[in-house]
């Protein structure tokens, strides 16, 4: 039989932000202190509602991880081996993830708490958020910003084609925990 999967002793609570939206868009997450950062970028992507469609990095301490891709020479160091609790070093640590590299979404993460695990829980988890996630590809933040003019002025020239794209509705204000943590429950 093999042996149990020693069970994490650590949790950091994490604030994502999403940098530059006004009002802003958030969510605090739980996860283990030992995952990978490969793991903490699926973690980000369904916890904020991204579709992980692109390229994505983190940046910490100036050093760039993510998936190495030799095709583009980047000097990237990849997310599989390298351990959050091996690069954070405590609470008020931060530090940044930038998804899709056209649109540049870039999120500011903050390390709120060490806490000790709860054997009760399952990690990872999402205890809060406020906002919907911008759609995918709709030009970065400024693009979003255009985007919700458009949805929200009937007149506006592009008015049926943004709510046809987003299947007719989108609420900016809709945040479901309920849903977000079935995303994270995914997550292996």
């Amino acid at each position: 039989m093999p042996p149990a999967k020693k069970a994490t002793s650590t949790v950091y609570q994490l604030k994502i932000t999403l940098s530059g939206a006004r009002p802003p868009i958030w969510r605090r997450v739980q996860v283990a202190s030992d995952i990978t950062l490969g793991k903490l970028h699926k973690i980000i992507q369904r916890a904020m509602g991204w579709y992980e469609c692109h390229m994505h990095e983190f940046d910490i301490f100036g050093e760039a991880y993510g998936e190495p891709m030799p095709e583009y020479d980047l000097d990237i160091r990849s997310e599989r081996n390298v351990r959050l609790n091996q690069v954070v070093t405590g609470e008020k640590f931060k530090f940044s993830y930038i998804y899709d590299m056209g649109d540049g979404w870039d999120h500011k993460i903050l390390v709120e708490k060490v806490l000790p695990a709860d054997p009760e829980v399952r990690y990872p988890i999402c205890i809060k958020g406020k906002r919907a996630c911008p759609p995918e590809d709709c030009g970065g933040i400024w693009g979003y910003a255009e985007f919700l003019e458009a949805i929200q002025t009937p007149d506006h020239p592009e008015h049926e084609s943004m709510l046809e794209w987003v299947d007719g509705e989108f609420d900016p204000e809709h945040f479901d925990l309920e849903e977000t943590n079935q995303q994270l429950k995914g997550i292996r």
